[in-house]
């Protein structure tokens, strides 16, 4: 099939010189959706598929000397606060984004915009001299990349075609189908696991797991020579047991090309959600630096020799 270089999906980041998400420096694409609503989220404005006002209050210079995203709305989704800045009306706003539009300090700004796949690419491959130094390539994250099946299968198959590394981060909850198909395009996978108890895990998520195993047992099986690299974000209260990590060790060792980490949890996009209208779930919880090291230990005694180091 001949990829459609025209089609457009939702994209709310890219971001550049990575390289903690796939082999060498790394540019990310961000694609908008995910039918995950993880407790912990770092990127909340990749949770609904379509673009999202955001507003961050600090940013307006006020309506007595701008007032401008007032002026825009065609909807009256903005009233005048206590403060003379604006107030945006959640329930009342169309997502047209005129007022983003209007607004010279970005105050208020879209998360999310279509772009074709040559767009994409056209900025990809602006790094291509890094790339090629370094190993590095395209990474498709998310949200869930797996939720915009079409267009994330092509943008793969057409960074292929133009010689592009590809790694694709992915929560799993998605049709076997889709997942078969973008591994065909892919140099490397990173997968989340994130608990093996289902009630806890749909507790935490809104989602069970057993798609998520049963995706990833039939992904090692029908693609035994693409490294995978495991997730497992450590959450306080959640999944930060020796039993938990131990359990999911357990459940991927032994698997061909496969290896495993550890990741931190932290509130880096606790900020967005202010943005956005939205509660932080989790509110001042924290990771005490001893645990995640003494779960780093754990790991380290277990998955050595159990699971493959994955080369990149």
């Amino acid at each position: 099939m001949e990829p459609n270089h025209k089609r457009s999906g939702y994209v709310f980041n890219i971001q550049q010189f990575s390289v903690h998400d796939g082999p060498g420096i790394r540019t990310i694409v961000f694609l908008k959706g995910c039918p995950l609503r993880c407790r912990w989220c770092s990127n909340p404005e990749s949770q609904e598929s379509k673009p999202e006002l955001a507003y961050n209050q600090n940013k307006c210079i006020g309506i007595a000397a701008c007032g401008r995203c007032l002026k825009a709305c065609p909807h009256n989704a903005l009233r005048q606060g206590e403060d003379d800045k604006p107030v945006a009306l959640r329930d009342v706003c169309k997502r047209c984004s005129s007022c983003a539009g209007a607004c010279p300090t970005t105050a208020l700004h879209t998360f999310g915009q279509l772009m074709s796949i040559d767009d994409i690419l056209e900025v990809v491959e602006r790094d291509n001299v890094f790339f090629s130094r370094s190993g590095g390539g395209l990474t498709i994250s998310g949200g869930e990349p797996l939720m915009q099946p079409d267009f994330t299968v092509e943008l793969l198959q057409a960074a292929k075609r133009r010689r592009i590394n590809t790694t694709m981060e992915t929560s799993g909850y998605a049709k076997w189908q889709t997942l078969e198909q973008a591994c065909h395009y892919l140099n490397t996978l990173i997968y989340d696991i994130k608990c093996l108890d289902s009630s806890r895990h749909r507790e935490q998520t809104q989602q069970a797991n057993n798609i998520i195993l049963e995706n990833f047992v039939r992904l090692t099986a029908a693609f035994p020579n693409l490294p995978i690299l495991v997730r497992t974000p450590i959450i306080p209260g959640f999944n930060d047991s020796e039993e938990d990590i131990t359990a999911i060790i357990n459940f991927v060792k032994g698997r061909p090309n496969v290896g495993y980490e550890l990741l931190p949890y932290h509130r880096l996009g606790q900020p967005k959600y202010e943005y956005l209208g939205k509660e932080y779930p989790l509110g001042n919880l924290t990771l005490r630096e001893e645990q995640f090291a003494r779960l780093n230990t754990v790991k380290s005694a277990l998955d050595n020799p159990c699971l493959s180091k994955v080369t990149y």
